[in-house]
């Protein structure tokens, strides 16, 4: 079994502390359904910059990632079927980049 990296995109800040609660509640339903293949739950992520040999640059590069969780599957495969049930998936703005980590 490997790690692999969920790398969250996009995905609409909830605009009333109601709509928090529920979304919260999915997410929290998620986890709960993929317990089994957590390793660590992750979390939202907050505005990036861009550091490469030309310098930094604060835009976040072109596609920043908005949180991660990190999971322990058979396979790649096994990973995307975990990564399909995210709530993420339900807003339009949202997509999940699955990344299996290679061990040296």
């Amino acid at each position: 079994m490997a790690n692999s990296i969920f790398a969250y995109h996009g995905g609409t800040t909830p605009r009333t502390p109601e709509d928090e609660a529920a979304v919260m509640a999915k997410w929290g339903a998620w986890m709960g359904a993929i317990e089994a293949s957590l390793v660590d739950g992750g979390a939202p992520c907050g505005m990036s910059k861009t550091v490469n040999g030309n310098g930094i640059a604060d835009n976040g590069g072109s596609n920043p990632i908005s949180g991660y969780t990190i999971v322990k599957a058979d396979s790649m495969d096994a990973a995307c079927k975990l990564a399909a049930g995210c709530p993420i998936n339900e807003d339009p703005t949202g997509s999940i980049e699955v990344c299996e980590c290679i061990e040296l």
